[in-house]
């Protein structure tokens, strides 16, 4: 199915709203509860899958609406539809603090892997599935790296990260990352669980018992502030366990 030609614009800095214009009979489907305003003459509707294929049965709908519960994201997407005779808009909002990174899927070959929770909304077309990380070891250690989720299409689709986010461009590299502040990668780019360090650096080093490691040459996107973290720093006495932990009295001893 050929998506839609949007138009778009990307809002604010701390908190950020990507505006969507539609001509009329352009649709843009979007995360329940994403949306922040819309024009006059927009109707909308919750819709088991992504629209994708609509001579699909009903259990085939409701199979491919299925995955998405595993991810933890709601059954439904909205589809926002322009029913007028002009343009209109729909803006859509980012759930926390953090950017909004606009992905031309045709540029980008067709197809893109991002976090389970990453993705707010895109241009009808664009199919949304999920994917398990081959590697068991992400599985049981990875958190937010076991399941992820494809984009598909030849359009324009919408992600958000938490903090500032970073392109890299590997070219035969490997960069390792903490598991949860990896926001996207091209498909050709291999992603694994690895031990980070030593035990001493498991424990004590603050940076988690694995890391997630890219391997490739492709674009990766990275967030310098994921969802877990930003809780934990809010908590009360989040940031001094954090530092206790490496620093306190068994830090100490081990030193010695």
């Amino acid at each position: 199915m050929q998506s839609h030609e949007i138009d778009y614009r990307i809002l604010g800095e701390g908190v950020q709203l990507v505006e969507v214009e539609l001509d009329p009979g352009e649709t843009v489907i979007a995360e329940a509860g994403a949306m922040l305003y819309m024009e006059d003459g927009i109707s909308f509707t919750a819709r088991m899958g992504d629209g994708t294929n609509p001579n699909a049965g009903f259990f085939d709908k409701l199979l491919s609406a299925g995955s998405r519960v595993i991810t933890g994201e709601s059954l439904f997407l909205t589809h926002f539809t322009n029913q007028s005779w002009g343009k209109k808009r729909v803006a859509f909002s980012a759930p926390y603090p953090g950017t909004i990174v606009p992905l031309d899927l045709r540029a980008l070959g067709s197809r893109i892997i991002v976090q389970k929770d990453a993705f707010l909304c895109a241009a009808l077309g664009t199919k949304i599935s999920i994917v398990f990380n081959r590697k068991l070891g992400a599985g049981f250690f990875g958190g937010e790296g076991f399941i992820l989720q494809q984009l598909q299409g030849d359009g324009k689709a919408f992600v958000h990260a938490g903090g500032t986010v970073i392109e890299r461009h590997l070219n035969n590299e490997v960069l390792r990352v903490d598991t949860g502040c990896i926001v996207g990668f091209e498909p050709q780019i291999e992603y694994s669980i690895e031990q980070a360090g030593n035990l001493r650096s498991m424990i004590f080093g603050g940076e988690g018992i694995f890391l997630a490691t890219l391997r490739g040459t492709g674009r990766v996107w990275l967030q310098s502030m994921p969802i877990r973290k930003l809780i934990a720093e809010l908590m009360p006495g989040g940031g001094n366990t954090r530092k206790e932990s490496s620093g306190g009295l068994f830090g100490r001893i081990l030193e010695g």
